[in-house]
């Protein structure tokens, strides 16, 4: 029970997070994904996932297609993190995490612009899809960009205090 401590407060944030008021986009589910991928196994990929579905259960589901394309886009930011587990870096984990904000932006809005009835099927209605979620890409990149810092580097911070505390109780 103990070990899975810090990924149900992960979970509880998730869903804390969507139904407390905040900033459109502005949620911790991608950097919730890409900690996952950071620190835990390969077969925990479903913590974004549970934060959603739990907080979708009371906000409410909505087209299905447009769900899978945002869950889908959490499941990759998980990968992401996976992917650069090995070079754990400031520069790698700051280029991840602007490639799953942009990745969310361009995958969800063509996603609502293609199975949602806001926009015309064109090109013009895809164009309209993309400049009227400007401002929530804004919000999704500060967001995404505050929760890494504050998930990545609390937890960094805690390792290093627990590692030097350790180190002088060694050496004492």
């Amino acid at each position: 029970m103990k070990k899975y401590l810090p990924i149900y407060l992960l979970i509880l944030l998730g869903v804390l997070a969507r139904l407390l008021p905040h900033a459109p986009n502005f949620a911790p589910i991608a950097a919730i994904a890409l900690f996952g991928g950071l620190y835990l196994p390969r077969k925990m990929f479903f913590l974004p996932l549970a934060a959603m579905f739990l907080s979708d259960i009371i906000i409410g589901f909505y087209s299905w297609p447009i769900m899978a394309t945002v869950y889908g886009c959490f499941i990759v930011s998980f990968l992401v993190g996976q992917l650069i587990k090995k070079q754990k870096n400031v520069r790698n984990i700051f280029s991840g995490t602007i490639f799953n904000s942009l990745l969310f932006f361009v995958a969800t809005n063509l996603a609502v612009w293609a199975f949602g009835t806001m926009y015309p099927l064109n090109i013009a209605g895809l164009a309209e899809s993309y400049v009227a979620a400007i401002p929530f890409f804004r919000n999704t990149l500060l967001g995404d960009m505050f929760y890494v810092t504050v998930l990545v580097g609390g937890y960094e911070a805690v390792k290093y205090w627990q590692t030097k505390r350790t180190t002088q109780e060694i050496l004492a």
